[in-house]
């Protein structure tokens, strides 16, 4: 298999680090929405929240800094994406819900790649 070029994986690099910066922003609007909603937030969909949201921020800043750990820290970043997205599912009448689901599958997507890149 051919090894990406510098400047594509410098691209997907990018890319990775902006979908964890929009999913860690999307995860803590969400926080912020169940807290106001009260009895109503379930504490396993916080839990979620808060595992993706500082997974996300520790992924982007190792793949910023090119620790020779970012690669394992992508393949647990879509890990806590996907169960985030699969919490937030589970209300699905919830706007932000969706929106936020949405932002962790992305990320999950570009976590997964990286994961499997060389940085």
């Amino acid at each position: 298999m051919q090894q990406p070029s510098t400047t594509q994986l410098n691209k997907e690099t990018q890319d990775c680090v902006e979908a964890c910066m929009a999913c860690h922003s999307a995860c803590e609007e969400t926080m912020s929405s169940c807290m106001q909603m009260g009895g109503q937030a379930q504490m396993q969909i916080m839990r979620a929240l808060i595992d993706c949201s500082e997974t996300t921020r520790m992924c982007s800043d190792m793949m910023m800094r090119r620790s020779p750990m970012a690669a394992d820290m992508c393949a647990l970043c879509a890990t806590a994406c996907d169960l985030c997205a699969e919490a937030c599912m589970s209300m699905p009448d919830d706007p932000e819900m969706m929106r936020c689901a949405e932002a962790c599958r992305r990320c999950a997507q570009t976590c997964r790649a990286m994961a499997g890149a060389t940085m």
